[in-house]
């Protein structure tokens, strides 16, 4: 009981600041109105970018949105993908 009270809680954290519209960036995830993608401030990070650095250059954004950001990506990583190869 408590471990769905945490998923739902994370997940109206989550989607609080990360939104989908088809009319916006052509429907990549979003940061709360805005167009900054999530996958924008997710290659700040993979690129070693602080939460700092990254709110300088987006003055607009909280670093709760980045959060937001990072939370998004790992609820899309407890998906099972499969990886189908070419046929030749």
């Amino acid at each position: 009981m408590l471990d769905e009270f945490l998923i739902q809680k994370t997940m109206e954290q989550i989607f609080d600041r990360i939104y989908i519209d088809a009319d916006i960036c052509n429907g990549k995830p979003i940061i709360r109105g805005k167009r900054i993608a999530v996958q924008t401030i997710m290659e700040f990070l993979s690129a070693g970018e602080s939460f700092e650095e990254i709110l300088k250059q987006y003055p607009s954004l909280e670093a709760e949105d980045i959060t937001a950001c990072m939370r998004y990506a790992t609820e899309l990583m407890n998906h099972s993908f499969i990886i189908k190869q070419a046929v030749a």
